[in-house]
């Protein structure tokens, strides 16, 4: 990233806690068009599902403020809603990406995360644990 990159380049730090979530994400996450425009657009091939993260405190209006940001988007196939996605760092160590799905009356105090990589794995994660979030918009 060059200088003039980094001045431009925001971000915010949140807290969460992790959950488990219905396994939809991993369905999602699965689709052809999906997998294609995450590696065009980030990068990297998404692992299969995404952590989810119940913004706590503080933290649980962020989603709010992330929705009026400007994003990466994933257009979507008839049928599919789209979604926006942040780059992000989770415990200052791993990339990741946030993901907003696109979808009426999702809960504002939630998150999701995908990486190239399973996360509850790599970070050694369980339900309830708390974890930081960096997450990166210009």
């Amino acid at each position: 990233m060059t200088e003039e990159n980094k001045a431009s380049t925001k971000t915010v730090l949140l807290k969460g806690k992790i959950f488990s979530g219905s396994g939809e994400a991993a369905r999602f996450t699965a689709l052809p068009w999906v997998k294609r425009q995450i590696k065009e657009k980030l990068g990297f091939t998404p692992y299969l599902g995404t952590l989810n993260l119940k913004l706590t405190g503080e933290y649980a209006g962020v989603r709010k403020l992330l929705e009026n940001l400007e994003a990466i988007e994933i257009l979507p196939e008839p049928g599919y809603c789209s979604g926006k996605i942040f780059r992000a760092h989770i415990e200052n160590d791993v990339s990741c990406a946030v993901v907003l799905p696109c979808v009426k009356n999702y809960p504002e105090d939630i998150l999701e995360i995908i990486a190239p990589l399973n996360l509850r794995e790599k970070l050694k994660l369980k339900d309830g644990d708390e974890v930081k979030v960096e997450i990166s918009f210009e």
